[in-house]
This record gives C-alpha cells, structure tokens and sequence, in this order.
C-alpha cells in the first residue's frame, strides 16, 4: 500500500493525475471536479474548492488504483499519434454531440413548456442549453474544416508558418472550451446538480441525466484537446 499511495500527492496537478491514470476522470466526474477546463491546479486546491478533505481524495484515488492494477492496458492517448487521436475525437465526440444534442434540445424544451411556469430556472436552463449547442456545433464544424487538417498539414510538412496559424487558431479554440465549461457549469448550478425534484416526472427526470451525461461527454472530450493533443503544438 506504501507503493500505491506514494503514486498521487497533494501537489500533483488534477490534470496530471487523469493523464497517468485515465480512470481517476470517472472519480473526478462523480466528485465534481473539473479536470479539463479547471484541471491546470494541484489537488489539494481542487479539493478545498469542493469543501473535501484532500486526504479522502488520496485515498479514494491510491484504492481505485490497487483495485485496478492493470490500468495501464487501457488506452493511452498520451502515446497515441494525433492523426489517431483525431479521430477518435471525431468519431466518438464530435459524432455525439451531432447525435445527442438534438434529442437533448427536445427534452430541454418539452420540460421547459410544460414545467416552466411553476420551475422557472428551467426556462435558463433552455436558454443556456441552446447557446451550448450553437457553440459546439460550430466548434466541432470549425475544428474538422480547419484546425484539426492544420496539424496533419504541420505533421506532414513541419512548415512554420503553418505552426504559427495553428497555434493561433488553438489558443482560439481553448477560449472555447472554456465559454462551454463556463455554461455547464452554470447548469449544474441552475439543476442543483442535475438532481430533479421529487415532483419531476419521467421526462423531467431523463432530462436532468441527459445533460449531466453530456457534461461527462464534454470535460473527457476537452480533456483529450487541451490537455493531450494541443500541447504538441504550443509547447
């Protein structure tokens, strides 16, 4: 046990801790930490924000970490090539986002009609969830039109003017990403942490999951970006 606790420290960055563990994200996500957009801060900070004894965090981490020794077998991204990573993104990210968040806007809004006079955060909660998906509709389009074929094109060619747009175009990018981290969070917020009332029907109820699912989606989906693929290219 000495081995295993001696893995994570309290100065380790969240971040850092996702990027050597990959299943430490799920235990992140249910302690509602933030380890894409807010994962650049060690976590002892991240857990004096969440008012939690930075102790329990190190624990619970070193025993999710002996209960799976063979952690390492999963899929790295960190080694994987970005034309691969890439597409993982695309086909996995991108293509839920074009998938779910239309059905999502429905259940946002039937809710909002019908429950929104008596639960008036709702008619926020679809305000905010249709800037969402404007915006990363756009960013997904943006990225595949035109960033994501400049890093293949830097691969290729090393060329730096090339690098020098990209990096532009990422700094761009990672603004983003924080305009979306910014609204889920205001969600969570509005939903008290997307948990429904006691009077909430069916729907009600799957709309809240949906969008605590989408949050999951996203912080994995920006983590992969900021954390792993963009830092080839800005450091």
């Amino acid at each position: 046990m000495n081995h295993i606790q001696a893995l994570f420290k309290e100065q380790d960055m969240v971040r850092d801790i996702v990027l050597r563990f990959p299943k430490s994200a799920d235990y992140f996500r249910g302690r509602k930490i933030d380890f894409c957009c807010g994962g650049a801060r060690p976590l002892g900070e991240a857990a004096a924000e969440r008012g939690i004894p930075v102790e329990t965090l190190l624990t619970d981490l070193n025993r999710l970490a002996a209960e799976h020794p063979r952690a390492e077998e999963e899929q790295d991204w960190t080694k994987a090539e970005s034309a691969d990573l890439i597409g993982h993104i695309v086909n996995t990210h991108h293509r839920y986002l074009r998938e779910e968040l239309p059905e999502i806007q429905k259940n946002v809004t039937k809710v909002s009609r019908v429950h929104g006079d008596a639960d008036t955060h709702l008619r926020e909660v679809e305000r905010l969830f249709g800037e969402l998906r404007r915006e990363l509709l756009e960013h997904t389009d943006k990225e595949e039109a035109e960033e994501f074929p400049k890093i293949i094109l830097w691969e290729k060619s090393r060329d730096p003017e090339v690098l020098e747009k990209l990096q532009s175009a990422i700094a761009e990018l990672e603004s983003e990403h924080d305009a979306a981290g910014d609204i889920l969070k205001q969600l969570r917020e509005l939903t008290d942490d997307f948990q429904p009332p006691g009077h909430a029907c069916t729907t009600y109820r799957l709309t809240y999951s949906r969008l605590e699912e989408l949050e999951a989606m996203t912080f994995t989906h920006v983590h992969l970006e900021n954390n792993i693929l963009f830092p080839r290219y800005t450091i």
